[in-house]
């Protein structure tokens, strides 16, 4: 069992259903009135240990089977789990019945065609009620303070229509109840967690959008035609603004254009969904500096490091360290692109430390100076720790695909703080040398590429003291500048194919007899004994640690 998202809900099975029933949940079997507060949100895994929070709502993805899920029933009632979701349509067999009252854990149904992770999303907003560093629940407009879902029902109870409440992306925040009221199209909409495509287009295409983002007055949509000769219900939009900024913006499915009165109590009602969102921005904000701060001062191991993390509840165990970063073809120049890259930075970070909480509970995840650090628990010894570090950066790879240019380090296991500064040192090495181009690498241990990180560094030091290219390869240089040779070239490919002649000559492209020339020449102007294995370090390294770069031809 691997838990998805929030561990700190303020919501209980009815809730849920109250705000997510309909068009995501549906009561299969069970008591929602009768439990208790969710403890947290979990993905079932059959291959991993069951770490379960008190309560959990658990995200039963794969299983269908009655035998299977009458065997998993039972296993959540002796770990007093609040509910088991199951894709629809669920096989209810007398069986499946029976374990459901002798375990006490409520069966849901989750729609087809409804993503497990949009699902997962809106029970983590739906369940993050005072998660905003707070010690007593805060209200706005008589609501609880960042509960977008009681907003928009009572949004829909002012209008006498379904309500979503949408980000600039047009994604979905948050929904009221009755949207099986509405047309297909928003049903669709639910279920994606996005407005369709075709529908966004058609809207973009109308000026809606335009018109939504430089007008503080709700917009009338009239109806969009659809496939099979049927056209959506008419919508009424208005923007979420703070200031200047657009927030997002809220949308009804109507019967028509708006009276005056309904009119102004969606205006009015904007600019109460602006202040819940911008509660929810500064929440958020705190939560990350908070764990930001904490997570720097455990890697760094200073005098507060251990404190940091027993808040962090990670004290006394063995953690992996794990880190995320862009790679330099993500850096911009202009100050619009560095903006776009620390955006794309955030949402990294963010997506990293919702991949790492599906690993383990307890584990942390944090933006610092450009890298996504994680830690992660080690179940039982450090044995093989490395090993299953690599393979979640490589799963975290897999999930977020090639649009994201990410590369993943991996640190040794720490069992103390001096070794967790240590760890955290090894996988910063191991990104530099994956940020640099890696060998194709995009997931590695120091170990892994130890004699790159050190060509690295060595150069460096070098560059700190502006050697310049000294000896034999300085008179090669100087030669192919003034005669437009190829002798450095000859010579690292020379080295590169330890001595083999064909093979290098191959890599050039030139005749082996031709490279055999050129290596006798390249021997005579540099002054070099090939013979001499120091010789060949030497020229090696210098090749390494100076790219040679064209020098000026001497003046005639």
């Amino acid at each position: 069992m691997i838990p998805a998202v929030n561990l700190r809900p303020r919501a209980s099975l009815g809730r849920v259903l109250d705000d997510l029933g309909a068009t995501l949940l549906d009561l299969v079997a069970g008591d929602a009135e009768g439990a208790q507060e969710i403890g947290g949100v979990v993905i079932h895994d059959p291959v991993d240990l069951p770490l379960l929070p008190p309560a959990a709502l658990v995200l039963g993805v794969g299983v269908d089977e009655p035998g299977h899920v009458v065997a998993l029933l039972r296993s959540l009632g002796e770990q007093r789990a609040a509910g088991l979701v199951l894709r629809s349509p669920v096989q209810v067999t007398d069986e499946v019945r029976a374990a459901v009252a002798d375990s006490g854990v409520t069966l849901l149904g989750l729609s087809r065609g409804a993503p497990w992770a949009h699902l997962a999303a809106m029970l983590r907003s739906l369940l993050a009620e005072g998660d905003v560093g707070v010690s007593e629940p805060e209200s706005l407009g008589g609501l609880p303070s960042g509960d977008l879902f009681a907003v928009a029902n009572a949004i829909s109870s002012l209008l006498d229509a379904p309500i979503t409440i949408e980000d600039r992306s047009s994604r979905v925040l948050a929904f009221s109840g009755r949207q099986d009221e509405a047309d297909p199209s928003r049903v669709e909409t639910i279920l994606g967690r996005q407005v369709p495509e075709r529908y966004a287009r058609v809207l973009s295409e109308r000026g809606v959008f335009r018109e939504l983002h430089r007008s503080d007055r709700p917009v009338f949509i009239t109806p969009i035609p659809m496939a099979g000769n049927t056209f959506t219900q008419p919508r009424v939009a208005v923007a979420v603004r703070a200031g200047d900024e657009v927030l997002g913006s809220i949308w009804a499915a109507v019967p028509g254009p708006l009276s005056d009165e309904r009119t102004e109590a969606l205006c009015d009602a904007a600019k109460l969904v602006a202040l819940h969102l911008l509660r929810v921005r500064a929440g958020a904000d705190v939560q990350r500096r908070l764990r930001a701060d904490l997570l720097s001062s455990a890697l760094e191991g200073g005098v507060g490091a251990r404190e940091a993390l027993d808040r962090l509840g990670l004290g006394g165990q063995q953690l992996m360290v794990l880190g995320v970063a862009v790679t330099g073809s993500d850096v911009g120049d202009g100050a619009d692109d560095d903006a776009v890259v620390a955006h794309e930075r955030e949402r990294l970070s963010d997506a990293f430390a919702m991949h790492l909480s599906a690993v383990h509970p307890k584990s942390a995840a944090a933006l610092i100076g450009g890298v996504a650090y994680g830690l992660v628990p080690v179940p039982g010894t450090a044995d093989g720790a490395e090993e299953r570090a690599a393979r979640i950066g490589q799963e975290f790879l897999d999930r977020v695909g090639d649009r994201r240019s990410a590369v993943v380090g991996i640190g040794p296991a720490a069992g103390d703080v001096a070794e967790l500064a240590h760890s955290r040192s090894c996988v910063d090495r191991a990104l530099r040398v994956l940020r640099d181009g890696g060998g194709g690498r995009r997931v590695a241990r120091l170990a892994d590429i130890h004699v790159e990180a050190l060509v690295l560094e060595m150069r460096d030091v070098v560059a700190a003291r502006g050697d310049r290219p000294e000896g034999a390869l300085a008179r090669l240089m100087a030669y192919d500048a003034q005669h437009h040779a190829n002798l450095v070239e000859t010579l690292q490919a020379w080295l590169e194919a330890f001595g083999d002649v064909v093979a290098a000559a191959e890599g050039l492209y030139v005749h082996p007899n031709t490279f055999r020339y050129r290596l006798r020449r390249l021997m005579e102007v540099g002054e070099m004994d090939l013979s001499d294995p120091d010789v060949r370090f030497g020229a090696l390294l210098q090749l390494r640690l100076l790219p040679p770069t064209p020098a000026p031809a001497p003046a005639e």
